[in-house]
C-alpha cells in the first residue's frame, strides 16, 4: 500500500496540472524542474512530492484514455 498524501500536495499538483498541461510528462525527474521553475516550494520534499502527484496523475489519465479506446475499438 502506498502512503496517502496530503490534500494540499494534490490540490497544487492538480492545479498546476490544469494550469500548465503542456509542461508536464510521465518522467518524474523532468517533472521535478518543471515543478521547482512554476512553483515557488522552499522544501525539497514537498516538491517531490507534487512531482511525484503529477507524474501519477499524467499515468492514470494515460491509462485511462487507452482503456477508452480499446472499449470504443471492441464495440466497432
Amino acid at each position: 500500500m502506498g502512503k496517502v498524501r496530503p490534500r494540499y500536495v494534490k490540490s497544487l499538483a492538480r492545479r498546476l496540472l490544469e494550469t500548465y498541461p503542456d509542461r508536464f510528462s510521465e518522467d518524474f525527474e523532468s517533472n521535478k524542474k518543471v515543478v521547482a521553475e512554476l512553483a515557488d516550494i522552499p522544501s525539497k520534499s514537498v516538491r517531490n512530492k507534487v512531482a511525484g502527484e503529477i507524474t501519477r496523475m499524467i499515468k492514470k489519465m494515460k491509462a485511462g484514455a487507452s482503456e477508452k479506446a480499446e472499449v470504443e475499438l471492441e464495440e466497432q
